[in-house]
């Protein structure tokens, strides 16, 4: 076939005039066929594009100006105007808004106007004061030394004072912010607002190195410290972060500070709450079933289950994470965006140094002022782990003012056993897998016996150095492995009247594990009876199996088991 009738015949099928019989002879049928049917599922597959979203973009100007999906927070903006409110701090985790509402802050006393057309504060704003705004924000202040982090904020405060056309004498940072707002003062009239997004940036990945802490936390502390004394030429100052370290360390004398993190009014402040969702974005969740072949009522149950489940204070709303949410919206896919993004450092850190039993971050009673602390306080995880978002607030009891701790939601729950299998249990992913999926197939057949025996020569994989053969670290393995098959069955570790190491339940089965370290199987099995671990499953009219589990720390692996049915 020549080189000229190829060209004529691509030609015709461009325009759909081929015949099917020239397209077999020139071998491009069939992958017309096939493209066409791809374009059709590709279509069909799509979801409606509702809203443009706002991947990545934390800065209001841009989502309004450019019309990407902003679900209105402004209604907190009038709230501190009503109040006369003027230091606020604001602690959410990562990834939550916290940049996103500094941003709309910043706009509002900018006076900018035009950008809050049919907003909630566009009722109540009447004069549209333009205010003198010093927005600095730490987040690109992270794992730096000393002196990195000095000429951060001299090259910070170096933008500004160009902006407006300040040229200092002063070399202190405190100087310097000192002398620039009072020049602003001085040269429009008007009071100044101080917005710092991220404050505590600079010290989170050094939090656990005490000599490094001191000095960073010393510059930011000298950064902070002319906020108290420029009371009177400051309209409002807003400052956001991860962590509460001390107002007396941080922020000097700065003590009429309002901290609204967990105040029941400010709950929804940051993030998408369950109303918003359902609301402003039903259309959204609408569109996303269709391309997922769901109903609107299993799009939400899915994205609920994923992304919902922060509570940050006693009567919270329903909160979503909305990174996560809008990415998954934007990917027309549900998947763990947040965990994804990015597991910091200092969380295995934290896990090593305070020893933490993971078993208990499912379910942790707790008061106030055990999680609610400051990092220089801590004398344990739980404050950090609350405030970085891997547990949230799940119960309050207000009678003993007892707070149950929680992780937040499915995506949380997989990204951190996601992290700590390998850290606790075996680096090489492809070995946790091939586990996990020999050891379903078992269980699903009913074939314990199978089932224990991937067991047993997945345990044998554990390199010797991950080990301190310790019963306690042992047990820490084996709930990691239990919690982790929770991607595929429901499983369970607690129940009222004590604790086994796995309780599993299957459709027509109830198995009950508990695991003994150079002990016998026998006094596993006897233990199940003594604390009682079956009593609670024997109202559930299925079968009853208790499983005793013998580890051998010096051959590192399932000895022996003994399986007994009641």
């Amino acid at each position: 076939i020549t080189k000229k009738i190829r060209i004529k015949a691509m030609i015709l099928l461009a325009t759909g005039m081929l015949q099917e019989k020239i397209g077999r002879k020139l071998g491009i049928f069939r992958f017309s066929s096939y493209l066409s049917s791809a374009k059709r599922k590709v279509r069909k597959n799509m979801a409606k594009i509702v809203n443009k979203y706002p991947v990545g973009i934390q800065t209001f100007e841009d989502i309004r100006e450019k019309g990407y999906l902003y679900i209105d927070k402004t209604k907190y903006i009038v709230d501190f105007r009503e109040k006369g409110m003027k230091f606020v701090f604001l602690s959410r985790p990562r990834r939550f808004g916290k940049s996103l509402f500094a941003s709309t802050l910043q706009a509002y006393f900018e006076g900018r106007k035009e950008l809050f057309e049919g907003l909630a504060i566009a009722d109540y704003e009447k004069d549209w004061v333009k205010h003198p705004v010093f927005h600095f924000d730490l987040s690109g202040a992270k794992h730096m030394s000393v002196e990195q982090l000095e000429r951060y904020l001299a090259d910070m405060l170096e933008e500004q004072e160009t902006i407006w056309g300040y040229k200092t004498h002063q070399v202190d940072a405190n100087l310097r912010l000192k002398d620039l707002v009072k020049k602003a003062y001085e040269k429009t009239g008007e009071k100044a607002v101080v917005i710092i997004d991220e404050y505590d940036a600079p010290l989170l990945d050094v939090v656990h190195e005490k000599e490094n802490l001191q000095l960073l936390r010393r510059i930011m502390q000298n950064f902070y410290s002319p906020l108290k004394m420029l009371d009177p030429y400051l309209e409002f100052c807003f400052i956001t972060g991860i962590t509460k370290f001390s107002q007396l360390s941080i922020f000097s004398e700065l003590n009429n500070l309002d901290n609204i993190s967990l105040f029941d009014q400010y709950s929804a402040i940051c993030g998408i709450s369950k109303t918003e969702l359902t609301t402003q974005m039903k259309p959204d969740i609408e569109a996303m079933g269709e391309a997922l072949n769901m109903t609107y009522e299993e799009c939400l149950k899915e994205l609920t289950q994923f992304y919902d489940g922060y509570h940050f204070s006693e009567k919270s709303e329903d909160i979503f994470n909305p990174f996560s949410l809008v990415k998954a919206m934007n990917a027309g896919k549900i998947a763990p965006y947040w965990f994804g993004s990015g597991t910091p450092s200092f969380l295995l850190k934290l896990l090593d140094k305070y020893h933490v039993n993971l078993s208990t971050l499912e379910s942790q009673e707790t008061v106030l002022s055990s999680f609610d602390q400051s990092t220089e306080e801590m004398t344990e995880a739980l404050p950090l782990l609350y405030q970085s978002g891997y547990l949230t607030i799940k119960k309050y009891e207000p009678m003993f003012q007892e707070y149950t701790l929680g992780i937040p939601n499915k995506e949380v729950r997989d990204g951190l056993l996601n992290s700590l299998i390998p850290h606790y249990v075996n680096p090489r992913r492809s070995d946790n897998n091939a586990f996990l999926l020999g050891f379903c197939k078992a269980v699903y057949r009913n074939d314990i016996e199978a089932a224990l025996e991937h067991m047993r020569t997945y345990m044998a994989t554990i390199p010797y150095d991950l080990e301190n053969h310790s019963e306690k670290h042992y047990q820490t393995i084996f709930y990691l492995m239990f919690s982790f098959l929770n991607i595929y069955i429901r499983t369970e570790v607690k129940s009222a009247i004590g604790r086994a190491d796995a309780v599993m339940h299957m459709p027509d089965t109830i198995y009950v594990f508990e695991l003994k370290v150079d002990k016998s199987a026998d006094e596993a099995l006897a233990q199940i009876d003594e604390k009682g671990y079956m009593l609670p499953y024997h109202t559930e009219g299925k079968r009853l199996i208790k499983i005793g589990i013998s580890f051998d720390s010096t051959q590192r692996t399932i000895s022996d088991w003994k399986i007994k049915e009641e």
